[in-house]
């Protein structure tokens, strides 16, 4: 399977009941320079994109200035993922264009918890005032984390089932 694209850890300031990987922005940065950019070059992967963050919008440009102001970290990196937990601060996408304008912009994760929700217009109408949040501030895709879940939301392997665009029939 060709593999285009890889995040360095996903929600890496989140401590949670799930496999979790705690990393500051310096760290991200110092892995990619030191050790991921360059082993990717050297394999034969160069073409590989990397994305840092894949988090938050909240303090998502601290993080891409942390690593995206080092150009010998930045000339590895494709661009800076994001999630919608925490906050609808879409104007933080447009400070990382704006700071590195470079580098993409893409979102990487979205879910509502709780198990499907069917006949519920709540998870229609964040994905509709998200998706258009972030494209009017430079996001340049989208991918649905809940594409294929079954009818329970999961599988998952701590019980976080989530919701999904339900149609009977």
């Amino acid at each position: 399977m060709p593999i285009w694209g890889i995040t360095i850890q996903n929600e890496p300031e989140a401590k949670q009941v799930w496999d979790s990987c705690l990393y500051t922005g310096e760290e991200e940065r110092d892995f990619i320079k030191n050790h991921l950019g360059p082993s990717l070059e050297k394999h034969g992967h160069g073409d590989v994109k990397i994305i840092i963050w894949d988090h938050n919008r909240d303090v998502i440009f601290d993080r891409a200035q942390a690593v995206l102001s080092d150009p010998e970290a930045a000339k590895y990196v494709w661009g800076t993922g994001v999630h919608w937990y925490v906050s609808e601060e879409f104007e933080n996408l447009s400070r990382v264009h704006d700071a590195f304008p470079d580098k993409h912009l893409i979102f990487t994760e979205g879910c509502i918890e709780g198990g499907p929700q069917p006949g519920e217009w709540h998870t229609g109408k964040r994905y509709g005032r998200n998706i258009i949040g972030d494209l009017n501030n430079h996001l340049e895709a989208w991918i649905d984390w809940n594409l294929v879940l079954n009818e329970e939301g999961g599988p998952n392997h701590v019980g976080n089932y989530c919701d999904y665009e339900y149609e009977e029939g």
